[in-house]
């Protein structure tokens, strides 16, 4: 593979490590080289996750705790993997959360919610850039990628929600996601223009709707609107994620990278 792509020597962070994306992430790194600290708010999921990764290769891949959006709990990550690892390359804000009223309609929402996820998707992410792309920029190197979402970029067609449900639970999309990856594309522009002259780049990958459990009506809803007619499967993310994190994108900031089978396109 070009050489570009290789990550060996880097030191990667994912937040939200442990999840269903985070964790590939985390492996794809790891297979181009990269030490990877997994960090998640389960620091059980965060080992596992850590330990699957390394049986299957030779990578240096931690798991650690981190409690977002408490800029104490991102300094003691940052200090412990500098130790344990090396100096921090790539983050990847990957973070997200659901609260028990996620999926309440919007006039019903109430703001315990609404903050609870804003801490989490925006807040956190933006703490996690203070400290660690804070430092990324004293060194004069480093790569900030942020996990958005089509629904930062257009609204949510809410016809494909009619009978739709996920591991059995029906679901929506709550304007508090949208507004949440809406704002991490606004972050990930300002920090793009803001580190520039640091040399840190700051990027967003917005991935469209991944497979993972959804029921049959919401997969053939969502995927009529997709001009490749399917969703995503969650490794079709890697190609960008790896793209982002390399020096094959060293003159790419401030861009928003869209895999989306097409969603946006009409």
């Amino acid at each position: 593979m070009d050489e570009r792509f290789s990550l060996a020597g880097r030191v990667a962070v994912v937040t939200g490590g442990a999840g269903l994306l985070g964790a590939r992430f985390a492996a794809a790194l790891a297979a181009q080289g990269a030490s990877v600290a997994i960090a998640d708010c389960d620091e059980v999921g965060a080992r596992r996750a850590a330990q699957g990764i390394k049986a299957r290769g030779k990578a240096a891949v931690q798991g650690y705790k981190v409690v977002l959006p408490q800029p104490d709990s991102v300094k003691r990550l940052k200090a412990r993997v500098e130790k344990e690892l090396g100096p921090v390359d790539i983050l990847i804000n990957n973070a997200a959360t659901k609260t028990p009223g996620f999926f309440q309609r919007f006039e019903d929402y109430s703001l315990k919610d609404w903050n609870a996820v804003m801490d989490v998707n925006l807040t956190g992410a933006m703490v996690c850039a203070q400290v660690v792309g804070g430092a990324m920029a004293l060194r004069g190197e480093g790569s900030i990628i942020n996990i958005a979402s089509i629904y930062g970029v257009v609204g949510s067609d809410q016809r494909i929600y009619e009978k739709s449900k996920y591991l059995g639970r029906p679901i929506n999309n709550p304007a508090v996601y949208s507004a949440s990856k809406a704002g991490l594309l606004g972050l990930t522009r300002y920090l793009a223009a803001y580190w520039g002259h640091r040399g840190v780049r700051v990027n967003a990958l917005t991935p469209g709707g991944v497979f993972s459990g959804q029921n049959d009506e919401f997969t053939r809803r969502y995927s009529a609107r997709v001009p490749m007619g399917r969703m995503a499967r969650a490794d079709e993310l890697m190609g960008a994620i790896l793209f982002l994190s390399s020096r094959a994108s060293s003159y790419v900031t401030g861009q928003n990278l869209i895999v989306d089978g097409g969603w946006t396109a009409w």
